[in-house]
């Protein structure tokens, strides 16, 4: 459904993804694990086409889009819901949701308005509140319902756990499973490697821009290193940044 092959994309001098490949399968949940740093957010920058690849490709439904703009991709079925959220805070929760749906006819928004209340009924109570005046967990809801609205064969989040309360964390989990047994593929970048590989069914390592390590959840779960250096990472994982690094140089798999 979605394949990367040897994508490389630079900022300036700066290389930060490297020769990086990973594929997302139909109905597939997928995570990327990582320090701070590692590539993680921009692959997924990349494959919505926010930023330029310098070599590989992006295959996405057996089609090459890797020189799509944004919009096409949207169109295409690829939703992305980015760290930090990125709602708009002087639009209402209503407006943020049309203006998700700006790649769908005018007659089919309202149904899918109602679908996403259905699935966020605070949102559907808070319609007509400004979303900078939302708490952190009802902003990520609504990030979600946003990228919803174009009802993607395939969603990206890129940390949607970032800063909740433990009770939402629980929330957006259930949320996520609920979403993808409804045929979505989700790719997800998550700090909280239990979390992801609760939810995975396959997972890729990322260090400096490289993939380092894959294999299926339970596979990762397993893996002694893994469990030492990545499944501690949820909350505390920041702090061991320097330890995963050493690891990483130990294990050879930076230069």
């Amino acid at each position: 459904m979605l394949e990367l092959a040897d994508l490389t994309v630079s900022y300036g001098q700066r290389r930060a993804l490297e020769g990086v490949s990973l594929t997302v399968g139909d109905g597939e949940i997928v995570t990327l694990l990582g320090a701070n740093g590692s590539g993680k957010s921009t692959t997924l920058r990349a494959i919505s086409g926010l930023v330029r690849p310098a070599a590989g490709r992006i295959r996405w439904d057996g089609r090459d889009v890797h020189r799509w703009p944004a919009d096409a991709i949207v169109a295409a079925g690829i939703g992305h819901v980015p760290e930090g959220r990125d709602v708009f805070p002087e639009f209402t929760v209503l407006e943020n949701l049309q203006a998700g749906a700006h790649t769908v006819a005018r007659h089919e928004i309202p149904a899918r308005l109602e679908a996403a209340y259905r699935l966020f009924p605070i949102l559907g109570e808070r319609r007509r509140q400004r979303a900078g005046t939302l708490s952190g967990g009802e902003q990520q809801m609504l990030a979600i319902a946003r990228a919803l609205m174009i009802r993607p064969r395939l969603l990206m989040l890129d940390e949607p756990s970032l800063g909740l309360a433990p009770r939402l964390v629980q929330e957006i989990l259930a949320v996520i499973r609920r979403i993808n047994a409804e045929g979505v593929s989700v790719l997800l970048v998550e700090q909280n490697a239990q979390m992801a590989l609760s939810l995975a069914r396959h997972g890729y390592i990322l260090e400096n821009g490289k993939v380092v390590l894959d294999g299926t959840a339970a596979e990762l779960r397993e893996d002694p290193d893994v469990r030492e250096f990545y499944l501690g990472m949820g909350g505390a994982g920041r702090k061991n940044y320097r330890d995963v690094k050493r690891y990483a140089r130990r294990k050879r798999w930076l230069s």
